[in-house]
């Protein structure tokens, strides 16, 4: 179990990583440095809920659920930490959550299956030692507004307790379908590229 716990929250780690330097800078530039996040967990092979839900078999789908709790804890140590340093991004992830608030579950989640194709696919080049789908991969998911879960973990431990209290239930059913709208995008690539293909 700790073959997967420790890296999965390393891998949440990284990815906050990514979310630190997107509140930071924003835009184009700060999408394209969010790419550092998903390059640490393809180069330490970390466990990251987006990186492994395309390549999972009939015998490993109990281990996703341990891998994004675990890929959460790093989020929120991560969030804790960056907080107490730099309390000032703190605006810059309410603003992430009252978009999410603002599109709603259903748009959040079908949003969600764009960055699971993505994902899944830079991960793919990534295993091959080709990095830049994975450089253009992460600006590409964020550009579009497509929703991965592993950051907006980040985002929501990021933001005020005020907005997250008063928005808990829409919150955590948002978050529930952009795991599932993940899963499906992550997943997509099954449907129409054979095995022995890739």
């Amino acid at each position: 179990m700790g073959k997967v716990i420790k890296p999965a929250i390393f891998a949440g780690i990284a990815i906050a990583v990514g979310g630190t330097v997107f509140l930071n800078v924003g835009g184009l530039a700060g999408a394209v440095l969010f790419s550092f996040g998903l390059i640490t967990v393809i180069h330490y092979k970390l466990k990251l809920y987006t990186g492994t839900a395309g390549f999972v078999t009939k015998d490993s789908w109990g281990q996703l659920g341990i891998i994004l709790l675990a890929n959460i804890i790093g989020c929120l140590v991560s969030a804790l930490i960056v907080r107490t340093g730099a309390p000032q991004l703190v605006d810059a992830a309410d603003a992430i959550v009252a978009k999410r608030l603002a599109a709603g579950p259903l748009r959040c989640g079908l949003m969600g299956i764009g960055c699971g194709l993505i994902m899944t696919t830079a991960v793919q080049f990534g295993r091959k030692q080709q990095w830049l789908p994975l450089l253009f991969g992460v600006p590409v998911f964020i550009l579009c507004g497509f929703t991965h879960c592993i950051a907006d973990a980040f985002y929501y431990c990021m933001a005020s307790p005020s907005l997250l209290l008063g928005n808990a239930g829409m919150i955590i059913l948002t978050y529930v379908l952009v795991v599932i709208g993940n899963l499906a995008g992550c997943n997509l690539y099954r449907l129409f590229v054979d095995k022995e293909d890739l």
